[in-house]
């Protein structure tokens, strides 16, 4: 498990370094907060735009995973194939939605006009490297099926050591290149996505190598895929719907508390650190043991990553309560710069510190699910806590007046502001790792057919 663990770990700080670089160029480049408010619905984006890549990189982490397991290369090779070949078809389709209503989405998710600008311009230099991004997603998703970890890390690698290095010369002009400010920054992201894939095609042509005939239609093949990423695909959407909702209700309370939740969704990814890192081991080891046919090394193996991510994860929660005043002003521009932003992002660090514990078992629990092909578990408790408990209890508890639908008058809520909204997310995070604990415990999905 370790040996799984320690490669994505590397690779997950290398890629919150990226997310440091930029949250710090905006915070202490610009002296407004625009651009800060700005990075943050930029950083959402980019986390979303990958999202419809779930349905295939799931599939594939699963499939190559059980063909690994069970010894049968050929059929590894073929699943990253026709995980590939369906992820070029999503491609096509988002960057038609995209062109059709991507300016409407962000004028929808509630920012000032002019981060809302910022924000625009920066996408548009981002959005055609979007088959880049497809192809390290579920290339990765397919090196780590085959437990190729180390390789990840060095697609990774480059990826994120080209995003920061690219955005911090092309954003300050360092080393004689052109000033470029807040495009800087944007343009660096596009060459480390560019050069990341690059290095991807590498690998996956190195470690699984796919023969000419993988790359033919497989209607097994698909159909496998179609039936156990649908779920997971599912999940992610409903995921990405819901937290824009979410950045919406936040947004509309001004660049300040836009600004705030940004740089804390940036300091409390500190804790996704081990979080992912576990998850992806106990998708794989999962995976593996049940393509090896051994039920209970496949569920002793997650078990063992929950206890371990727990701790490290409790860990994390400490050092937030201990150090959330100095993060935030690290990122704002050092003390007394910007303090109504860093008060404000201190006081939600340690509000999420409290969900720390539960999110370690979501996370874990769910990836050890979907590497076994049981994708539908995680979809469910996802969306409901999302929908019913985060998005209605945000509103009540952030806005202090909420307009009823349908003309039925006003509701007058608490009007906590951002606070509301972050005592929201800690109470569905607690709700959701609590009910995939339960879950995880309960069914046999260690017997689901992939």
């Amino acid at each position: 498990m370790l040996r799984l663990v320690l490669p994505v770990l590397l690779e997950q700080f290398l890629a919150l370094t990226v997310g440091f670089t930029d949250k710090w160029l905006a915070g202490n480049l610009f002296a407004e907060a625009e651009p800060l408010a700005a990075v943050g619905l930029v950083a959402y984006c980019l986390a979303f735009l990958p999202v419809p890549f779930a349905v295939p990189a799931v599939a594939v982490t699963a499939l190559v995973a059980r063909a690994v397991g069970a010894g049968d290369r050929p059929a590894a090779r073929r699943a990253a194939a026709q995980a590939l070949l369906v992820g070029m078809v999503i491609v096509a389709g988002a960057a038609v939605l995209l062109v059709l209503g991507g300016g409407r989405l962000l004028g929808w998710l509630g920012l000032p006009a002019g981060s809302t600008a910022l924000a625009g311009r920066y996408l548009a230099i981002v959005l055609p490297v979007l088959p880049a991004m497809m192809l390290i997603h579920v290339g990765m998703a397919a090196l780590r099926g085959a437990g190729a970890m180390v390789a990840g890390l060095v697609g990774m690698t480059v990826v994120n050591l080209v995003n920061a290095g690219a955005s911090f010369a092309l954003a300050t002009g360092y080393g004689g290149l052109p000033r470029l400010g807040w495009e800087g920054l944007a343009w660096g992201t596009a060459a480390g996505y560019l050069a990341g894939a690059i290095c991807v095609a590498a690998l996956l042509a190195r470690r699984l190598a796919p023969r000419a005939a993988d790359w033919r239609p497989d209607m097994a093949t698909l159909r496998r895929i179609v039936r156990v990423g649908l779920p997971a695909g599912g999940d992610a959407l409903a995921n990405a719907a819901c937290h824009l909702a979410f950045l919406s209700i936040v947004n509309r309370l001004g660049d300040v508390a836009a600004a705030a939740h940004s740089v804390a969704v940036t300091i409390e990814s500190l804790a996704f650190l081990p979080g992912t890192a576990f998850q992806v081991a106990a998708a794989t080891l999962a995976g593996q043991f049940l393509g090896a046919q051994d039920e209970r090394r496949a569920r002793g193996s997650v078990w063992l990553a929950a206890v371990a991510c727990l701790t490290f994860m409790t860990c994390a929660a400490a050092g937030f309560l201990w150090s959330a005043d100095p993060l935030a002003a690290w990122f704002t521009g050092g003390p007394g710069s910007q303090p109504e932003v860093a008060s404000l992002t201190a006081r939600l660090v340690r509000i999420v510190a409290f969900a720390q514990p539960p999110l370690a078992l979501l996370m874990v629990l769910s990836g050890g699910l979907r590497g076994g092909g049981a994708t539908r578990p995680p979809l469910v408790v996802n969306f409901l806590g999302l929908l019913v408990i985060r998005l209605p209890l945000a509103i009540l508890l952030a806005w202090p007046d909420v307009t009823l639908p349908g003309g039925l008058g006003t509701l007058h809520a608490a009007g906590w502001g951002a606070v509301g909204a972050w005592v929201a997310m800690a109470a569905d995070l607690t709700a959701r790792g609590l009910a995939m604990l339960v879950i995880f415990s309960r069914i046999r999905w260690s017997r689901v057919a992939v």
